[in-house]
């Protein structure tokens, strides 16, 4: 194939005896290149350039000249497949506005560039015709016969035209090959019948077919274009014939409408193809998004960016008890308790701040149907072909169960599985909560208690005595409490007690009443026979909002310590 084009254009197109002003044969090994891995490369390589130095030999400028222009063929065409396999690399060069441009960058900005450069040096040498315009014939015929046959020979390889052909409706393919006879008989008459130049009546019939009919229909249109004018104007007919100058010049110009043609036709058909793709993924995702949204459990919301709602999911009447086309036209908010609303508001900013990042939310709702308590909502910005946020998408799912348990562990974590007292970590919560209270003016206390010889009742009794002690020692010290102190276990046989809203003074007297509770003695074995008394030392520090909580601990733990080794059972102060 390669050779039969490459004799056909030296053979019609050498009209000053050196470069064919037209040459489509390197589009057959671009298309080759493109189109297949590249461990076959080098076979194509191999046979195109035997073919083009064959060609050259018998019909170009001679056996000299036939290795280098193979050479300079091949580097041609292996720029441009290097370039598009670089930038494009799912190979469908076709169909799509960015991988064409790639192309015809390639091919006019770079490869042809190049390959001319080298062309026309040899050229120079070897015929009558001098650099400059042997560059500009290799430039202009090989970029026309780049742009007009390499398009159609990559739909052929990539098997694009078969599958069109099996796909495409009866009706479809009447109407394409009416439009193309239509177009066929339109440029017969503007290259040969026509008295005035009519070049423009070309331009509507081009978009038309690419409209209708897509990138196949418009690289066909193309190729009739380039063989009725292209024929026409090497018999010096037409409106080419109108331009002072040879044949060459005429070519040459003619390759110029050609080239701007194609570029008209072909990137409408690649926009069209990639709106059609677009639409038909559109409608993939819409018929998904409709399915999930109808039968999903949980409520799916559209909201606009004012916060309006524009859809609302049928499950919305069972979650929240308000039929859906209710919801349309009201603002999202009103679904929120008032004491949610104003984070609930930030997330749906944040989601239009941020589109492409899911931003969640946990609410209680304004009013639901059933046991909904609370809710968690998971909103993701939509954008428009701008890339602006025009609305966000939420899905809202109950989590009043999730809630509950999650509540219930912290309930769990937050007491001592013993003694029922609050654990060592909620209870330093509650004192560094109370230290912050001190700091507005609050009077509050810290009591860190150690029961007395608590070792011997383990090493006499058991741990499971001592476990008993522990239990009864919190029992009892919670009626000596009121409602707003806190007792925690530290750790062993230590203990702190939160006396909220007391000075020094009334902290001791409590204190004193504690130990008053524990004059009873505390039965040790299960049968209730045997029991012992029980005492504690203890060390008291009035909250300072100045200081730290572990500052606060330190000095009631001196204040401890001072007890423990003043003969225990005993109260001391911190310093």
């Amino acid at each position: 194939m390669y050779f039969v084009v490459a004799t056909v254009a030296l053979l019609l197109s050498r009209f000053e005896g050196g470069l064919a002003f037209i040459w489509g044969a390197n589009a057959f090994l671009m298309a080759e290149l493109l189109t297949s891995r590249t461990r076959y490369w080098p076979r194509a390589i191999i046979a195109c350039a035997i073919a083009s130095a064959v060609a050259t030999a018998l019909f170009g400028m001679g056996p000299l000249a036939a290795i280098p222009m193979a050479a300079i063929n091949v580097v041609e065409s292996l720029i441009v497949a290097i370039i598009c396999r670089r930038f494009v690399p799912d190979r469908r060069i076709i169909g799509a506005i960015r991988p064409l441009m790639v192309f015809i960058i390639a091919l006019c900005g770079v490869a042809n560039v190049i390959a001319a450069a080298m062309a026309a040096t040899v050229a120079s040498f070897l015929s009558p015709v001098p650099f400059g315009a042997s560059w500009l014939q290799w430039y202009s015929g090989h970029v026309l016969g780049g742009l007009t046959f390499a398009p159609i020979m990559i739909l052929l390889l990539q098997g694009e035209c078969g599958r069109w052909w099996r796909d495409t409706p009866v009706r479809a393919k009447v109407e394409m090959v009416g439009l193309l006879a239509l177009f066929a008989l339109g440029i017969v008459h503007i290259f040969f019948w026509a008295r005035y130049p009519l070049l423009f009546a070309s331009l509507l019939p081009l978009v038309l077919i690419a409209f209708r009919t897509g990138q196949m229909g418009a690289a066909a249109s193309i190729i009739i274009l380039a063989v009725v004018g292209g024929v026409a104007t090497m018999h010096g007919v037409g409106p080419m014939t109108l331009i002072p100058g040879s044949t060459g010049a005429r070519v040459q110009y003619f390759q110029f409408y050609l080239a701007l043609s194609f570029l008209l036709s072909m990137l409408v058909a690649a926009e069209l193809n990639s709106r059609r793709r677009l639409f038909l993924m559109l409608q993939d995702s819409e018929a998904r998004y409709r399915a999930i949204a109808e039968h999903s459990g949980d409520v799916v919301l559209n909201i606009g960016v004012d916060g309006i709602i524009h859809y609302a999911s049928p499950s919305a009447a069972e979650q929240i008890g308000c039929a859906p086309e209710l919801l349309i036209g009201q603002s999202a908010a009103n679904l929120v308790d008032p004491h949610d609303r104003a984070l609930v508001i930030a997330t749906h900013r944040r989601a239009l701040a941020h589109p492409g990042v899911n931003h969640m939310v946990e609410f209680r709702p304004l009013v639901s149907d059933g046991d909904l308590q609370w809710c968690e909502m998971v909103s993701r910005a939509v954008v428009d072909e701008r890339g602006k946020p025009s609305g966000v998408v939420s899905m809202i799912r109950d989590m009043s169960r999730h809630k509950a348990r999650q509540q219930a562990l912290q309930q769990v974590a937050a007491r001592d599985s013993l003694t029922g007292a609050d654990s060592r970590h909620a209870f330093l919560e509650k004192l560094e909560a109370e230290i912050l209270r001190a700091r507005q003016g609050a009077r509050s206390c810290l009591l860190l208690i150690d029961i007395d010889h608590f070792k011997a009742v383990n090493d006499r009794y058991g741990h499971g005595a001592g476990d008993r002690v522990l239990t009864a020692f919190v029992e009892r010290l919670r009626p000596g409490l009121r409602s707003v102190d806190s007792i925690g276990r530290l750790g062993g046989e230590e203990f702190a007690i939160l006396l909220a809203d007391s000075d020094i003074d009334r902290a001791s007297m409590i204190c004193e009443r504690l130990r008053v509770r524990m004059i009873d003695p505390i039965p040790v074995d299960e049968a209730g026979g045997e029991a012992i008394s029980v005492t504690f030392s203890a060390g008291l520090v009035e909250l300072d909002g100045k200081s730290t909580r572990s500052a606060m601990l330190e000095a009631a733990d001196k204040a401890l310590y001072r007890a423990k080794h003043s003969g225990r059972n005993c109260l001391r102060l911190a310093a």
